[in-house]
């Protein structure tokens, strides 16, 4: 029996790597379309790899062509909260621009359902926490504007044209697989945990702290980290759910537990041994206090709970692929 293939945008990333990995175990053919300006080749290593920009309509109908996907999980975009308040429009071009190539090259194609890389960043600065799917969604900043703008785009996309969707609004993905065959190695790196590992292994020369007069326990502000071996299951659950006719819709993936800098900081260097030197600074513009996640309906809706999503898991994963990558 021929293997039914998936089309994976931004595949050679971060996300989009270990999703990959998690399609090809349940017996799909990922194929990475991805333009390796941040993505990495050597990631792609469950399925073909595809070269092309995300704002290339020709080439994603060769493509679609080529492979006859019967999804596509799209992970292709910018990510940065901060770089996207410095640089909007580079951040709407490739987010909200890219997808409306990709669902017009889908629409064209027939391939008729998608399972999109949406972010926490969608509910802004939020009331009440844990954070359930009914929250306002008033983002602050132009990265959470463009994701919100992609969803309202995919239920508009659905009415007109009967594309099927969902939205995993996942909050930080973090930690690496625990086989240590992919990771995190954005260029340049801007996650928390990463730029903590990098600090203690003396890659920096210390880690920026931004804001400690939040009102939490500690002063730092607070983020729900979900292992993203978990993320990568998730959207494999996702997928089947689709393809087996369930509805479209938007749903949080996260752990329901909320984890401040300094603790992520102490996690660092309770792994690792090692001191994490900080250089402490303001608050960034567009940063949330807190977000963390109800995830009630996801876990009832696709019956996937995260599995490896503590924090000294996260960090152990972290560290490992870290010091491999960098071959310490």
């Amino acid at each position: 029996m021929t293997k039914s293939a998936v089309l994976v945008t931004g595949g050679a990333g971060y996300v989009g790597s270990h999703a990959c990995k998690a399609l090809a175990k349940a017996g799909y053919v990922p194929v990475a379309y991805d333009n390796l300006e941040t993505g990495f080749k050597d990631l792609v290593r469950w399925g073909p790899l595809e070269l092309g920009d995300i704002l290339d309509r020709a080439r994603l109908r060769e493509v679609i062509d080529r492979w006859k996907p019967i999804a596509a999980m799209h992970f292709a975009g910018l990510l940065s909260v901060a770089d996207s308040v410095r640089q909007p429009v580079a951040y709407y071009r490739s987010n909200v621009s890219g997808s409306f190539e990709l669902l017009d090259a889908m629409v064209e194609k027939g391939v008729g359902a998608l399972v999109f890389s949406s972010s926490a960043s969608v509910y802004g600065d939020p009331e009440s926490s844990p954070i359930p799917e009914s929250s306002p969604t008033v983002p602050v900043n132009p990265y959470g504007r463009s994701k919100l703008m992609i969803e309202q785009a995919l239920a508009d996309a659905e009415h007109a044209y009967g594309l099927k969707w969902l939205a995993l609004r996942y909050f930080n993905a973090s930690g690496a697989d625990p086989d240590g065959e992919t990771g995190e190695c954005h260029d340049p790196e801007t996650h928390l945990i990463p730029r903590a590992l990098m600090a203690a292994g003396g890659e920096i020369a210390y880690l920026d702290l931004f804001g400690t007069t939040y009102p939490t326990k500690d002063g730092t502000c607070i983020r729900d980290y979900i292992h993203v071996a978990d993320l990568a299951d998730w959207h494999v659950a996702a997928l089947t759910s689709l393809l087996a006719g369930e509805p479209s819709g938007a749903y949080n993936l996260g752990t329901g537990q909320g984890v401040s800098v300094a603790e992520v900081i102490a996690a660092v260097e309770r792994i690792t041994g090692r001191k994490v030197p900080v250089q402490y600074g303001p608050r960034r513009e567009g940063d949330a206090i807190s977000l963390v996640a109800d995830s009630s309906r996801a876990v009832a809706r696709f019956k996937v709970k995260p599995a490896r999503s503590d924090l000294d898991t996260i960090v152990a994963t972290a560290w490992n692929w870290y010091r491999q990558s960098r071959k310490l």
